[in-house]
């Protein structure tokens, strides 16, 4: 496995809301947002990522839920599911979770991998995420 790091830079394209009766303060909010990733790994760095999220929350704590995809320049792609736990307060909105990638395309076939990420939204539209993990490509692919 290797051991790699990274960030992007995010802005939402699509955000919905929906205000639910049952208590105070409960929402459903889909999102899909896009940004340039950073990372350690030349196979992840310039890669553009793209995810598609679900929380449920209380007054801006809850879970969320969703499905990313990261595309490069040639063509590769990988792309995976995460979720974590949505927290706010006067320093703002943070979400804590894991990422665990499913699969790809390319030297990106067989890709397996997991890690960790931490998100904080900058403004209502922008957010700044970090994330860590290992991954291994597929032996037939690693010389790829």
């Amino acid at each position: 496995m290797t051991d790699f790091s990274g960030s992007f830079s995010g802005r939402v394209r699509v955000l919905t809301t929906i205000s639910l009766a049952d208590i105070s303060g409960h929402e459903l909010q889909t999102v899909e947002i896009t940004g340039p990733q950073s990372s350690t790994d030349a196979n992840w760095n310039a890669a553009r990522v793209t995810y598609w999220g679900v929380s449920d929350v209380v007054a801006g704590n809850g879970t969320q839920r969703g499905y990313y995809v990261n595309e490069r320049e040639d063509g590769g792609r990988d792309w995976g599911t995460f979720e974590g736990k949505v927290t706010t307060n006067q320093g703002g909105t943070v979400i804590d979770g894991m990422w665990r990638s499913s699969e790809g395309t390319g030297k990106f076939t067989g890709l397996t991998g997991q890690g960790t990420y931490k998100t904080r939204m900058t403004s209502p539209m922008e957010l700044e995420c970090t994330w860590q993990g290992r991954y291994e490509l597929a032996a037939s692919t690693r010389a790829a």
